[in-house]
């Protein structure tokens, strides 16, 4: 649900807010008060395209900002809105709300915020998507297309969505083995000729036989096989210094041992009477420990360094042989290993013998048999669920003042595609005496916007917690039809949140939330602000808009006995 929308600078906009509230919210106003500044506010909010043109003269830049409340929505919707914000760093604020913002410079750049982080337009219009939607004239529109049309059956019949995810798995098994047979029917010359490449490359580096991190250790050694006598002169040396030359081989001079020597200096002290001595005595005998585990180590070490005169050419030559491999198929052996794991994975795929495209074959027609079941169980799903909708939708005509009109969704047959067989087309006849047509050519504005609502409160009146907004959904209507759409505009806001900006009081008078744009026009410019009206107030609106009644009393009363009966049937149908 929208909770709150603020506007600065966008038309003939310079400040406005308003917080929306559940049920029927009507927008009405004055030709040019900027009713339809809100709706553009809308728009933007939803990713829509940032118009430079819409900043108001002498301002740098317009802003709208949003608040969207998840209470009351579907637990599936909450998921999905809250994965798109976790996915773009943004996170609600104290009271639970994401709040959206768009900016859009006179220059024509444009910037978009979710919970105060930056995030791209098209962010923003995967998040609306979620909670709010903008019918109007453009949206009527692409109710014409057929992909919308065959949208519209699938929402009927909730069934429908398993179906279609079923059809799809299969759809998609089906793609990958024909595109795998396609491959490798039409492309066996050239897959041969891959496969040879694969089998040598695959011999050679199992004949190399590379081990993972083999590479850096090779380094490694043979950097100390090159400077192995300065290492064990080093060592032994060392050795020497603290165990003598016997215990070093005979390396070293005659001077005494260092740990003869520290033993000497800690045995002195340990029969000494004075506890710094002592303590002294302690530290010798940890430095005489420390000597014995450096020497240890020394002559582990010298022991081990290679003695084999051969061993570095014989590394020096494996070194050659990985980069063999380094120079052809990755900087490093853990690459090499990696390139030919893929190679080997890729080499089982490409198999083009006889058998193999037999096998390819009857898979391809097992995954068509299969897609094949699938779409007739969908199809016979949306026929049914056309039929349906159709009825449904044409007594909701009845009600809108188009009484003798007949509605109907034919589906046809296409090609396999990703949403099934099916095409769906939605024809409409004035009478039962007519042939029904498609939309777009039996259809006039005002009777496209009563199918479009009539189809909104269909498909919409069952669930709950969506936000739609409705913009010259009354345009070409009047009188008895403008009855019925307030009523059924009510019925649809009993379980959604719903926008209508209307010119017809008797839309208005429906309505939960009244707002009244209004424009104050100077010798410099035009301002508008948005009000909410209590029931006084609305009563004088309603007059207003009744032919400018709402200096007389004749136009207050019809106004007043217009509110009270609309108010009347509202709280009838919500009790």
């Amino acid at each position: 649900m929208l909770a709150e929308i603020a506007i600065r600078n966008l038309g003939v906009i310079s400040h406005a807010s308003a917080e929306l509230a559940p049920g029927l919210t009507v927008l009405t106003g004055e030709t040019g008060a900027g009713k339809t500044m809100v709706v553009t506010g809308l728009r933007l909010l939803t990713g829509g395209r940032a118009d430079a043109s819409r900043v108001r003269t002498g301002a740098t830049e317009a802003v709208v900002e949003g608040a969207f409340s998840l209470a009351g929505i579907a637990e599936d919707t909450q998921e999905r809105v809250e994965e798109i914000a976790e996915g773009a760093g943004a996170s609600a604020d104290e009271n639970g709300e994401y709040v959206v913002s768009r900016s859009v410079k006179a220059t024509g750049r444009s910037k978009a915020h979710l919970g105060g982080r930056t995030v791209p337009a098209a962010t923003l219009g995967e998040l609306a998507g979620e909670l709010l939607t903008i019918h109007g004239q453009n949206d009527q529109l692409r109710l014409m297309s057929p992909d919308e049309q065959l949208a519209a059956v699938d929402r009927f019949d909730p069934k429908i969505a398993g179906l279609l995810e079923k059809y799809r798995s299969a759809y998609r098994a089906w793609r990958e083995a024909a595109r795998d047979l396609r491959e490798r029917t039409e492309r066996r010359l050239e897959l041969a000729q891959e496969l040879d490449r694969l089998q040598f490359a695959l011999e050679e580096i199992d004949g190399i036989d590379p081990q993972e991190g083999e590479d850096t250790e090779l380094v490694e050694t043979i950097n100390r096989l090159q400077d192995v006598d300065a290492l064990r002169e080093a060592a032994e040396t060392a050795l020497a210094a603290i165990d003598g030359s016997e215990a070093a081989g005979g390396y070293g001079g005659d001077e005494d041992a260092a740990s003869t020597l520290v033993g000497r200096a800690a045995a002195a002290l340990d029969g000494a009477s004075d506890a710094v001595l002592k303590e002294l005595g302690t530290r010798m005998h940890e430095v005489a420990s420390l000597l014995g585990d450096v020497s240890a180590e020394l002559g582990s070490y010298v022991a081990e360094l290679p003695s084999d005169p051969d061993e570095l050419d014989r590394l020096l030559q494996r070194q050659q042989e990985l980069k063999t491999l380094t120079r052809k198929y990755a900087p490093d052996i853990a690459g090499v290993l990696a390139w030919r794991a893929k190679a080997a994975e890729r080499l089982a795929r490409i198999d083009t013998s006889d058998e193999a495209i037999e096998a390819l074959k009857r898979r391809v027609a097992t995954a068509e048999k299969e897609m094949r079941t699938r779409a007739n169980a969908l199809t016979k799903a949306r026929v049914a669920a056309a039929a349906e909708l159709g009825q449904a939708v044409t007594g909701e005509l009845h009600g809108l003042a188009m009484p003798k009109a007949q509605l109907s969704v034919e589906i046809s047959e296409v090609d396999f595609g990703p949403r099934g067989a099916d095409a769906a087309e939605i024809r409409l006849a004035p009478n039962t005496a007519l042939e029904p047509k498609p939309l777009a050519t039996s259809a006039s504005g005002g009777e496209l916007s009563r199918v479009m609502l009539a189809l909104e409160v269909i498909l919409s009146g069952a669930s709950g917690g969506a936000t739609m907004v409705f913009d010259e959904v009354d345009a070409g209507v009047g009188g008895r039809a403008a009855v019925e759409i307030g009523r059924r505009l009510a019925r649809l806001a009993a379980n959604n949140q719903v926008i209508v900006v209307t010119h017809l009081p008797q839309v208005a008078a429906y309505a939960d939330t009244h707002l009244h744009v209004a424009k104050d026009v100077s010798d410099e410019s035009v301002t508008s602000g948005v009000l909410s009206l209590d029931a006084a107030a609305r009563i004088d609106e309603l007059a207003r808009m009744m032919a400018g009644l709402d200096d007389s009393d004749t136009g207050r009363a019809h106004a007043t006995e217009l509110f009270e009966r609309a108010q009347r049937e509202v709280r009838e149908m919500r009790a």
